[in-house]
C-alpha cells in the first residue's frame, strides 16, 4: 500500500514548533509508521498486535 493512500495521523502531544515527531496510519493488517518531517520516506509497518505491546511499554516509560 502507497503511503500516500493512507489517512496519517500526529499525537496530540506533538508540537507544532516542527518537532521530531511520527505519524500513524492503521489498516486492519498493520500499523504504518513515518518520520512526520520527511514524507517522502517509505513508512515500515507492524502488526496490530505488535503495536499494541508497543504502546503499553511506552505508557509505562
Amino acid at each position: 500500500m502507497n503511503g500516500t493512500q493512507l489517512d496519517w495521523f500526529k499525537s496530540s502531544y506533538s508540537g507544532t514548533a516542527g518537532d521530531n515527531c511520527v505519524e500513524v496510519a492503521a489498516t486492519e493488517q498493520a500499523i504504518h509508521v513515518r518520520d512526520s518531517k520527511d514524507v517522502t520516506r517509505r513508512p515500515f509497518a507492524v502488526g496490530r498486535e505488535e503495536w499494541a505491546h508497543f504502546v503499553v511499554f511506552a505508557a509505562e516509560a
